[in-house]
């Protein structure tokens, strides 16, 4: 039965080849586009899930209510170990300072020096992730101040192998900071799809030393630490957070507006965004809008496969009126097309893997990523999955459609269209190229919010500026290397700070003023920083040597001003830091935010970060004196890796730039499959009215009219597409753009281009095929099949 099933498939195949060929390559096309989303998704979702702790594993974070609001950041420094002390449900604790919290350290060992991304946590850090600890005790790796924990590669950078490094010394050294430590353990090659990447991991017993925070926690105190637990099988989350919201109130004694939180770390690389104390996005938004583009263009290929399998019902009321003439049930029927659909997306299937094979490489320059088409168990099973319910979709309006035929009708070759039917496909196709129209419009909004990215005013002039991190002599000496550094043919300027200035700043530090709180991002800074970016002053005077008062000396920016309410501040102290200018407004932070307050600190040791601005037209000669003469500067420090300040500020719209381009694609593959789609239903309209078409041409119809004929039903159906996508791309690219605080307007062009373009490549398809028809001889249309 099976056998012979299969031969009425393949014999139907054979007959309808144009069909069989666009609903292949129309399936392989969908399913390529939805298996390389899912490879994308499913990396997304695994990212900080390999730790056997998850379900357990937890990130403690504070929210704070200010005058702008309820903001969520980091903890205090001491909070780990007061958490184990005051919550039995906590199996482990640990401290760890942030990412990016400091230039990465210097390491020295044997002669060699070699550059680290390090990190200060507490003892438990190793029980708490599994971060492959090839050697050395978890429970002992950290214990000790002089503890160091290196990276596979770092060890064998300093050591020649991961077992030669156990016990070695290796000095780190930070600004003027120096310490000798014992390697007590090495940990593996971090996975990628972990949010933390480092290569060395220090105790945070030597962070208290130097930072002189004593050993009992502060419980008014906050900080920009990371706080991380493990509750013990069994224990109750929701009980859990219910007890810590509330631990502050109670240390505090007083009805503080501070309270602690609890996340699932798992869940902080896709829900990274808090607004008002409560997570409010993040990844998880591409995440789903990719998730749902897949479906989309699936879905486009399964609405071709139900137009093109009703249309050429036609040619099938023989072979449909005999099966029923001769006792075949209409559940036979439905699974016997059924049975052609899944064949068919099964043969799309084997296509569409060679074709993600083929796009992998380039699907992942565009994202980012190092995805590879391995058949592991999860996916094979997603992919047949993917596959079935495919068929079974395509499949299903066509079977139930023809299998309701009465075997009366179809023997004599009647096929009385219904109203429903014909509503139906109608139906399909303006949804078909309603969502083609949807991402042409998503495609241009985004480009043209890029390009208004690229050329906003940002208060500051990015272009030109080299960045890199200082170290050795460049870092303990800024004063002296910053000053030879300036007398190099091509430095305009040049100066020196701690961090970055293009960053992710979060929720700031908090500030007050005569009662008002507000929260505040810091920058350390050195002389001639505001002179170096271009930064102007709205009153007062920049940082110079020639000035100098016991208080520290800071700059606001107006959005400070504005937020604290403060008259004449030039000349002001707040929180004991002298005002002594107040800078334009500048965009430090991504356009997603506005300009939020923002504070210069003047620290001339600082000299974590070195930036330099080059004279124009001379930048590469500028490159190569400044490497030389860091070189010579700093014997036997790594050589210099700079980038530009440009790129920096690239770097944060990475995510909409792999949008647009990934919406270029899948719009292009969208309306590829509408077009394909567009082109069969011209066909099969041409041949279901070959009759009428013969006796036209015999009547003196010219080709023109022929062509007007077949194409004037199916342009109706894209111009109500049009007109039904044009309000919902409007809602879609308006809650887009609402992500941003600075961007462009929706403009009339964007969506009557969109319309027209759709339209226009719709007449070129259905024209190519009308064309075909308008010119057969008469003759071949009024003989008998």
């Amino acid at each position: 039965m099976l056998q012979h099933s299969l031969l009425l498939i393949y014999r139907n195949f054979k007959r309808f080849r144009t069909t069989f060929f666009i609903n292949l390559v129309g399936l392989s096309v969908g399913l390529a586009g939805a298996l390389t989303i899912y490879l994308w998704v499913h990396d997304e979702w695994s990212f900080d899930r390999y730790h056997a702790t998850t379900g357990r594993l937890f990130q403690v974070l504070e929210n704070q209510r200010t005058a702008e609001g309820l903001n969520t950041y980091g903890t205090a420094p001491l909070l780990a170990e007061a958490l184990a002390e005051e919550m039995p449900e906590i199996q482990y604790a640990a401290v760890a300072t942030p990412p990016d919290f400091f230039p990465g350290l210097t390491l020295v060992a044997k002669g060699k020096t070699v550059r680290a991304d390090a990190k200060f946590a507490g003892k438990d850090f190793f029980h708490i992730f599994s971060y492959n600890l090839q050697q050395g005790d978890a429970s002992q790796v950290l214990a000790t101040k002089t503890a160091a924990v290196l990276s596979q590669e770092m060890a064998a950078a300093l050591f020649g192998t991961a077992a030669n490094a156990m016990g070695k010394t290796v000095e780190w050294q930070l600004a003027d900071l120096k310490q000798t430590v014992i390697v007590t353990g090495v940990f593996g090659p971090i996975p990628p799809n972990s949010t933390d990447q480092f290569d060395c991991v220090l105790s945070f017993d030597a962070f208290k030393d130097i930072m002189k925070m004593g050993e009992s926690i502060d419980w008014a105190q906050d900080g920009p630490f990371n706080t991380f637990v493990v509750l013990h099988e069994g224990a109750d989350e929701a009980q859990f957070q219910t007890k810590i919201s509330s631990l502050l109130q109670r240390k505090l004694a007083t009805n503080t507006e501070r309270a602690l939180l609890v996340q699932p770390y798992a869940d902080m690389y896709l829900h990274g965004e808090y607004t008002n104390g409560v997570p409010s996005g993040g990844r998880i938004e591409y995440v789903q809008l990719f998730s749902a583009i897949a479906v989309f263009i699936l879905v486009i290929a399964c609405i071709n496969f139900m137009n093109l399998a009703t249309a050429k019902a036609s040619r099938r009321l023989k072979e449909i009126g005999v099966k029923k003439t001769l006792g075949a049930s209409r559940f036979s029927l439905v699974a016997h097309f059924l049975a052609e659909s899944v064949l068919m997306s099964f043969l799309a299937l084997l296509i569409a893997l060679v074709l993600v094979e083929l796009l992998l490489p380039q699907f992942n320059d565009i994202t980012g990523k190092h995805l590879a088409l391995a058949f592991t168990p999860h996916l094979v099973f997603s992919a047949l999955g993917i596959t079935l319910i495919t068929g079974l979709l395509a499949g299903s309006y066509p079977a139930v459609y023809l299998s309701g035929l009465r075997p009366v009708e179809v023997l004599k070759g009647q096929l009385a269209g219904s109203v429903a039917d014909l509503w139906t496909r109608k139906g399909l196709v303006v949804f078909q190229f309603m969502l083609s129209v949807l991402f042409i419009v998503c495609v241009w909004v985004i480009q043209g919010q890029l390009a208004f990215v690229e050329s906003k005013d940002l208060g500051y002039d990015r272009n030109g500026i080299v960045s890199f991190e200082a170290a050795g002599r460049a870092q303990q000496q800024p004063t002296t290397f910053l000053a030879e550094l300036k007398r190099l043919p091509g430095a305009v300027n040049a100066s020196s700070m701690w961090g970055s200035l293009v960053s992710t700043y979060g929720a700031g530090r908090p500030v007050e003023w005569e009662g008002r709180k507000i929260l505040a991002n810091n920058l350390s800074v050195n002389y001639d920083m505001l002179e170096t970016l271009g930064i102007t002053l709205k009153e007062g005077r920049s940082f110079s040597p020639q000035f100098r008062t016991d208080s520290v000396q800071i700059i606001v920016n107006e959005a400070l001003v504005a937020s604290l309410g403060l008259q004449n501040p030039v000349g002001q102290l707040l929180d004991n830091q002298r005002i002594v200018g107040v800078a334009r407004d500048f965009h430090y932070e991504s356009l997603h935010e506005k300009v939020k307050p923002f504070i210069f600190r003047l620290e001339p040791q600082t000299a974590g970060t070195i930036l330099v601005r080059l004279a124009p037209g001379r930048e590469q000669e500028t490159i190569g004196r400044i490497q030389q003469f860091y070189a010579a500067f700093n014997p036997g420090q790594t050589p210099l890796t700079y980038h530009f300040l440009d790129e920096d500020y690239q770097a944060q719209y990475a995510s909409e730039r792999r949008v647009g381009v990934l919406a270029r694609y899948f719009a292009g593959l969208a309306i590829l499959i509408s077009c394909l789609g567009l082109f069969g239903l011209t066909a099969f309209t041409a041949e279901r009215r070959r009759r009428e078409i013969g006796i036209r041409k015999v009547l003196g119809a010219s080709e023109a009219s022929i062509v007007y004929l077949l194409s004037r039903d199916l342009t109706r159906l894209v111009l109500v597409a049009i007109v039904v996508a044009l309000p919902i791309s409007y809602w879609v690219v308006q809650q887009w753009l609402n992500g941003f605080e600075y961007r462009i307007a929706l403009r009339l062009w964007y969506f009557a281009g969109a319309g027209v373009l759709a339209l226009v490549v719709a007449w070129l398809t259905i024209s190519t095929q009308a064309i075909r028809a308008a010119r057969v001889a008469p003759t071949l249309y009024l003989r008998d099949e």
